[in-house]
């Protein structure tokens, strides 16, 4: 019997008992990639939006290594799972709207805060469709634009406007429209490449790590505006590719 008088069969003795608690490292950097997201809204708040930016890419490249290293190291579970969409929804959903929002946005009156919510809700629907299809979808692509390469985009054009000089108000009109239309592309059913199907355990040639090589190169010479034309390309790619395909299913009718 235990202290509440209920009876202790051989059997609930035998049963191992779960063990209770959350899993540290991919949880530790889950959490360093929602303060950066925090971080970057209080830093736009105090007009450092350059620090905001920054703020943003690290929010990045620690969502990046939060999944592989629960991989990794068989720290998987469905907390973990859940834990990392809400940051997202903060780091890359909220943060890239108020900072672009502080900056530019608000010149525009309601246009400007309506821009800043269809991105912000663009990235809640994108994580929810991708949390509710991840057990069926296909691998290779995305299906609309995924939300760190949103904010990437946003994050970038802030950084290279400041790093010139550019004053938001004088380009509120085209932040506007280029907040709006990333939200949008990320509810679109247009794919974008993955790359999850690129084999980092495989041998590649000699001339693959020289490329790498001068591809970092090239980003630390000028990280803001590299970044800018690497995830607008991204971005422009599903509706590029989108395009390539009826031209050829076209052709192939003809």
């Amino acid at each position: 019997m235990d202290l509440d008088g209920n009876k202790i069969t051989e059997l609930d003795q035998e049963r191992p008992r779960r063990a209770r608690g959350i899993y540290l490292l991919p949880n530790l950097l889950t959490t360093a990639a929602l303060f950066a997201g925090f971080y970057a809204v209080l830093a736009a708040m105090n007009g450092q939006f350059e620090k905001a930016a920054v703020a943003v890419f690290v929010a990045m490249l620690l969502d990046g290594l939060d999944g592989r290293v629960a991989r990794i190291t068989n720290t998987q579970s469905a907390f973990g799972a859940e834990y990392d969409s809400l940051s997202d929804m903060v780091a890359f959903g909220l943060a890239p709207a108020l900072v672009t929002y502080e900056w530019a946005l608000n010149q525009l009156g309601k246009a400007g805060w309506m821009a800043a919510f269809i991105y912000t809700a663009g990235a809640a629907l994108r994580l929810a469709r991708f949390n509710a299809s991840v057990a069926t979808a296909d691998k290779r692509y995305f299906q609309g634009l995924p939300s760190p390469s949103a904010a990437a985009v946003l994050a970038a054009s802030v950084w290279v406007a400041v790093d010139n000089g550019i004053v938001g108000a004088d380009v509120a009109w085209v932040v506007g429209v280029m907040t709006g239309l990333v939200g949008l592309l990320m509810v679109s059913n247009l794919r974008y490449y993955s790359f999850k199907e690129i084999d980092f355990h495989g041998k590649v040639p000699f001339v693959v790590i020289v490329v790498i090589m001068l591809v970092f190169a090239v980003v630390l010479t000028q990280p803001p505006l590299v970044l800018f034309g690497l995830f607008f390309a991204y971005a422009m790619s599903g509706p590029v590719l989108w395009v390539y395909r009826r031209v050829r299913l076209r052709a192939r009718r003809a």
